[in-house]
């Protein structure tokens, strides 16, 4: 845009948010950047600018590399402080902020020659007070003593500094700098930078003290005081001046109110922080390191059988490879572990700008319940409640509760839940609480006056409290009813039958309890919208469980608000950062890199787990490791909750193509050979994808619109592909199909409310997916009860990426099973899915390539399906010891010295990966070794049953119930963790416990009876039986139960040393001798 300066200099530095106007004494022009230097900034491409001396921007005296000054200050502020091309550290130049580091230069500091511009020596500025005191106080007589000091100084020519507006009197001819009024704060005129881009606001000490109780002075003034404050909240001072007669004049109102925000808003919203190389080098090194050792080893052990064991020797060797492979799939997609940090004030300066409507993206939450019983609806509740409290713009948040059991409990606990957000919302948003679930909130062990400083929050406190201990009873008493259903079935107030009293009959529901016109907070604003959805079932339709029910919230959430962004959250997963979606947003809506986005998923975080962590629940391993190793990748695979969805994603679109450069053809072939093999590869290539890419061409057409890119066509209204041809890929609903064209969501204007929800019970209806791509191309997919994995890698078949978020204070927080029984149910359910996965014709081993899934990324879905098959060779190895314990044999040859230090070497490598992904993933030691024993628990339990389940459900058509996690918790802390729960699952890690134990005490008997030589070869079998039993002994403590006296690790040890010490007493006998009884001769003749 062009912008008229009147023939002056525009000037300003945009970390500081100034913007300063030179008048111009003889130059009646400024020529163009471009064409005084010729030079433009490698970094973003714009014109390196000339400085006030008529030179040009130079950022490295070393190399001279061309950078703005822009860049150069954000060099120097956020990234390595050092020159792109030579990488010699940058120096200070005048006028820009300073940064650590500074203080270290040998050059002389000039903060206060900030704005000594132009060949002024410092020295004849020798009154500036003055200087400053008269053009603030703007006096006649003021500015003619200024305008005689300037007169008095032997011709040197210096600025006269104002505050915000131009002098009156000032005149043109002469040089003004006109500084806004937060940069006059600091040291002499010029504030340091304070580390923050956006603007300083005022920050009074009191501030509902009157102005007018001050009087007036050089102090503080009313008039002039509120001046001062309107001007500290604009992001551009305007400037206006009268020029001179020749009609040159500058309008303050030609200057674009975007002007501060535009060196913000071109830079990213997020960046990736690659793990430091001193971690991760020798992380590398370990990983090639023990993959030549593990090739040792498994050539000694294949070429090395034992004579006298050959069954043993030859099972062994068969689980070590498999080992070895299954290894391979977990270590390697690894390899490029990476963390992100996102700008969240970028994010605002770019799309929430002052005085306008807030252009952040439109956000559809989808909460999903299913059995108010397993789910209590109190924490339901608290997850609502911390949605509809969220910090992030009312009327671009909606939150849908699928109900896919049609529990009147459920839906009278959401109407409760909507009556209370009134008084809740207003609550959480004025203070800045966190989290804002109240039953979290309140149940914080912490000074919850820290950082306090309202004087009517502890009594607004003490009232939301009561208000909620009330809600609470509420809840509670609907529950109570709820345990007592009547003969008749439910009814409503108005005494009409409760649709949903038959679970597996019964029509489509839709309730909008926030959101609609009327219903506000008790302070009169507008709160979130609040939908109650449960989707029509009847008998003798498939209805896919839990992603059958998030599909019907994804068609029902485009007709009713069609946000472009999803965000899926179990009933128990409660925001616990309140700029959770904010936090989504920087990856979503960053204008380079966010288009090729399908997902950003958080990592898991829970509450009331015990602090040992037994069975591994946290399961920070998984989440602090393998998911930054995938994020280095194509990204997270998705987890089933905590992750923010891009629509047209899950509608099966594939990712925006990239744009390839021109191709480039070799000088040692004919260029005719050359176009031969680009033909056969184009044509190959075109073949094989011409189908995948069929049904989401139009896809293309959207994502070519970038921002403020003129002459682009939408996509409404001009499918490229037919009616029929969309109503065969999502259903017979014209509103929907409608609004799958739609880049940037938006409900249609044009249907009204009543047409709208008709259309909303439509698409959920039983029927409606019957005949379309929904669970198989679109959508959450179908044919796994983890349809989570099944849908994150039909996304990134389609080219799309993925993000991992992990903001310092954890986006979501959960509840998850400490029992022992229900945890180990909850890993069946997991592993099952990956059973059914690997037997469709899903499986990442044969589905998927030539569409963009990256082969690191085929590795990580490769384990994540094959992982439950190790369960069968891990059981073998678990009993092979107590097999040699009890037989007397070994897997193992007498061990040579090149054996030992083969073996020595595995288990240092084995050490030493785990030790390095700790400290570059920030793992505990105690969380390793608990998912380390887990894994054998989970391995030898849940994962073989899973596989007994899998085949009997594929091959013989057996099919297996779904079973809710239970979310509720017993009296007492961490009373579930003790109550044992008997299950078949229990049976194998039970036998295995059991002839281990067994074989260390036969081992060690027999050892005692066979004297000092046998006990050589009894070490390594013993070895083989410890390692199992250690990595057993969590679920040894679960079978135990809870030892009200005597701790549970005494009791077991003490049962094993017993039967150990007994066999020695036995074997040593020190009352018999060991040559036999001794026997004199008495001196009768007995055979007389």
């Amino acid at each position: 845009m062009a912008m008229n300066t009147g023939g002056r200099l525009v000037a300003g530095s945009h970390n500081r948010k100034e913007f300063v106007l030179i008048n111009a004494d003889e130059i009646g022009s400024i020529k163009s950047v471009q064409e005084l230097s010729g030079q433009t900034c490698k970094i973003c491409g714009d014109e390196v600018e000339i400085t006030l001396d008529g030179e040009l921007f130079v950022a490295c005296n070393e190399c001279a590399f061309p950078v703005c000054r822009p860049c150069y200050e954000y060099e120097r502020k956020e990234g390595n402080q050092s020159c792109p091309q030579c990488k010699t550290r940058y120096k200070r130049i005048k006028g820009s902020p300073r940064v650590e580091g500074d203080e270290d230069e040998d050059s002389v500091d000039d903060l206060e020659h900030e704005f000594d511009y132009g060949d002024i020596e410092y020295s004849g500025f020798t009154d500036s007070a003055g200087v400053i005191n008269s053009a603030y106080r703007g006096s006649a007589g003021s500015a003619s003593t200024s305008r005689h000091h300037h007169s008095s100084s032997q011709g040197l020519e210096f600025p006269l500094l104002t505050y915000g507006d131009e002098d009156a009197e000032i005149a043109y001819n002469e040089n003004a700098i006109i500084v806004p009024p937060y940069a006059s704060h600091g040291n002499g005129i010029h504030q340091p930078n304070s580390g923050t881009t956006t603007p300083l606001h005022p920050r009074p000490m009191v501030p509902e003290k009157d102005l007018a109780l001050y009087g007036y002075g050089s102090v503080a003034w009313k008039d002039r005081m509120e001046e001062w404050k309107r001007r500290q909240e604009e992001n551009l001072q305007v400037v206006k001046h009268q020029g001179s007669s020749d009609g040159g004049d500058f309008d303050g109102s030609e200057i674009d109110s975007d002007l501060p925000t535009m060196d913000e808003g071109r830079q990213p919203l997020s960046r990736k922080l690659p793990i430091a190389s001193s971690k991760i080098n020798p992380y590398r090194l370990i990983i090639v390191l023990r993959l030549v050792v593990l090739g040792l080893f498994l050539h000694y052990r294949i070429l090395n059988p034992v004579p006298d064991a050959q069954g043993l020797w030859m099972t062994s060797v068969i689980c070590e490879i498999w080992f070895a492979v299954s290894w391979i799939l977990d270590q390697f997609p690894k390899w490029y572990p990476i963390e992100r940090e996102t700008y969240l004030d970028r994010l605002s300066l770019r799309y929430e700008k002052e005085g306008k409507p807030s252009e952040l993206a439109d956000i559809d939450v989808f909460v999903s319940t299913v059995d108010p019983m397993k789910e209590p609806p109190l924490i339901t509740a608290n997850t609502v409640l911390s949605i509809l409290a969220v910090d992030y713009p009312v009327d671009k948040v909606s939150c849908y509760v699928s109900d896919d059991g049609a529990a009147m409990l459920t839906f009278e606990a959401l109407s409760e839940t909507s009556e209370f957000a009134r008084k809740w919302v207003p609550f959480s948003k004025k203070f800045n609480i966190e989290p804002r679930a109240p039953e979290w909130y309140f149940c914080q062990k912490m000074d919850y006056l820290k950082n306090k400083v309202h004087p009517a929050f502890v009594r607004e406190r003490r009232a939301i409290k009561r208000e909620y201990e009330e809600f609470k009873v509420r809840i509670n008493r609907l529950v109570a009813m709820a345990e007592k259903v009547p003969e008749e079935g439910w009814t409503m107030q108005d005494g009409t039958p409760w649709p949903g009293n038959n679970v597996r009959d019964h029509p489509g529901m839709i309730q909008v309890f926030l959101g609609h016109d009327g219903v506000r907070d008790i302070e009169g604003n507008e709160l979130p919208r609040l939908v109650y959805v449960s989707r029509e079932k009847r008998p003798g339709f498939e209805h896919h469980k839990k992603a059958g029910a998030m599909n019907s919230l994804i068609r029902v959430s485009a007709v009713l608000s069609n946000a472009p962004y999803l965000l899926n959250v179990d009933c128990d997963h409660y925001i616990n950062n309140s700029k959770a979606m904010r936090e989504a947003m920087c990856f979503m809506m960053d204008p380079t890199s966010g288009k090729k986005i399908c997902y950003v998923q958080f990592p898991q975080r829970f509450d009331g787990i015990d602090r040992h962590d037994r069975y591994s629940n946290r399961n920070v391993v998984f989440f602090d490791i393998n998911m930054k190793g995938l994020d280095g990748l194509q990204g997270p695979i998705y987890v089933g909750t905590g992750c923010v969805f891009r629509r047209q994603a899950l509608y099966g679109f594939d990712a925006p193509a990239k744009k390839k450069r021109p191709s480039k053809t070799c000088n040692c072939w004919p260029n005719w050979c050359c176009l031969l093999c680009n033909s056969r590869k184009k044509n190959k290539k075109d073949k094989k994808k011409s189908k995948h890419r069929e049904a989401s061409k139009q896809i293309h057409a959207l994502e070519t619109i970038e921002e403020g890119i003129e002459g682009e066509m939408s996509i409404i209204g001009q499918p490229l592909i037919s009616q029929e041809k969309l109503e065969k890929k999502f259903g017979q609903s014209p509103v929907f199909v409608n609004s799958t064209l739609v880049q940037n969501g938006g409900a249609p204007m044009s249907v009204s409310s009543t047409s709208r929800l008709q259309e909303a019970i439509h698409v959920i209806s039983c029927g409606y997916e019957d005949k379309t791509e929904w669970g198989k191309e679109v959508g959450w997919i179908y044919g796994s009860v983890t349809e989570d994995i099944l849908t994150g890698f039909k996304m990134h078949c389609h080219g799309w990426r993925s993000v991992y978020c992990m903001p310092a204070r954890p986006a979501f927080k959960g509840s998850a099973p400490i029992n022992l029984s229900d945890r180990l149910h909850q890993v069946l359910r997991w592993a099952l899915g990956s059973v059914e996965i690997f037997l469709s014709k899903h499986c990442p081993i044969w589905y998927g390539y030539g569409g963009g899934l990256n082969w690191l990324e085929r590795l990580s879905y490769i384990n994540s399906v094959v992982y439950p098959w190790t369960s069968i060779p891990l059981i073998v190895y678990c009993t092979l010891p107590a097999i040699c314990l009890l037989t007397g044999k070994f897997i193992v040859p007498e061990i040579s010295n090149y054996a030992g230090i083969i073996f020595m070497a595995l288990f240092i490598s084995i050490a030493a990966t785990g030790i390095l992904e700790m400290q570059w993933g920030k793992v505990g030691i105690d969380d390793w070794w608990r998912n380390e024993q887990f894994w054998v628990i989970g391995g030898v339990s849940a994962h073989f049953f899973s596989l007994i389940q899998g085949l009997l459900k594929v091959l013989a058509g057996v099919s297996t119930n779904f079973t809710v996690t239970s979310k509720g918790a017993d009296d007492g802390e961490f009373s579930e963790l003790y109550v044992f729960k008997w299950t078949s699952l229990l049976i194998m890690p039970t036998t295995l416990l059991i002839i281990n134990v067994i074989g260390v005490v036969v081992g060690i008997a027999d050892a005692v009876n066979n004297g000092y030589e046998s006990w050589g070869p009894l070490f390594g079998r013993l070895f083989f039986a410890i390692w199992v039993i250690v990595h057993l002994y969590p679920f040894l403590k679960g079978l135990s139960g809870k030892q009200e006296r005597v701790p549970t690790v005494i009791v077991i040890w003490s049962v094993l040393l017993a039967s150990i010490l007994t066999l020695v007493w036995v074997r040593i006998n020190p009352f018999v001798s060991r040559d036999g009884p001794i026997l004199e001769i008495c001196g009768l003749d007995c055979d007389n």
